[in-house]
């Protein structure tokens, strides 16, 4: 059973980050930096990676942030994100990473994107981050950021990682990948997420 309520973690808490992914730790570990509290990855932890079988991105989050809050016995952060193009019904959405393949090819996902768009004047695109933040008694707080654009073609810029260099956000004439990595981080989908979990879950920020 989902719980929901307006819990918030305290200053001097540990927190889960639902990954193994040692890039995402060092970035969620900034973002967290002044609030007092203490952020261990899945991955320090030993614990096991959940398959991820829910058919939405609040879904899978859900059940990465679950499995290991219920594994450690401490609240748990995770976020499901993803790339959604107008033109391929969504796609690759919830399988953005999967795209990729094991060995995270992305220039080849990207060619898959621009080869699946063909001539459709709709290049309408745009990432999703959720993050949910698990309780072990099942109390789950969700957050969504979005943000639109357009597949931009060829890849363009060597910042960012993913699908960055194809993805011109709306109002502008770089792609992700085109832009200094903070002032990126800033306007993303995941930065958009981030400041609800922030302002909703987190303890005020000391200097």
């Amino acid at each position: 059973m989902t719980i929901s309520d307006t819990r918030r973690l305290a200053a001097g808490d540990t927190l889960v980050l639902a990954s193994h992914n040692a890039g995402k730790l060092a970035e969620f570990s900034a973002l967290l930096a002044g609030h007092g509290v203490t952020l261990v990855s899945a991955g320090q932890l030993g614990l096991p990676e959940p398959e991820e079988t829910a058919d939405s991105f609040a879904g899978n989050a859900a059940l990465k942030a679950r499995a290991a809050a219920t594994a450690s016995n401490l609240p748990a952060l995770a976020d499901d994100s993803g790339l959604c193009v107008a033109a391929l019904d969504g796609a690759p959405g919830i399988y953005s990473a999967r795209w990729a393949g094991p060995a995270k090819d992305f220039p080849a996902a990207m060619a898959r994107i621009h080869a699946g768009i063909g001539g459709n004047p709709d290049r309408a695109a745009w990432f999703i981050s959720v993050l949910c933040l698990a309780w072990p008694d099942g109390t789950l707080r969700t957050f969504e950021g979005r943000i639109d654009g357009r597949i931009a073609w060829p890849p363009r810029g060597g910042n960012g990682h993913g699908y960055d260099p194809v993805f011109q956000p709306v109002g502008e004439a770089r792609t992700f990948a085109e832009m200094p990595e903070a002032e990126k981080n800033a306007i993303s989908h995941r930065a958009l997420a981030f400041v609800r979990f922030r302002d909703d879950c987190l303890p005020p920020a000391h200097p």
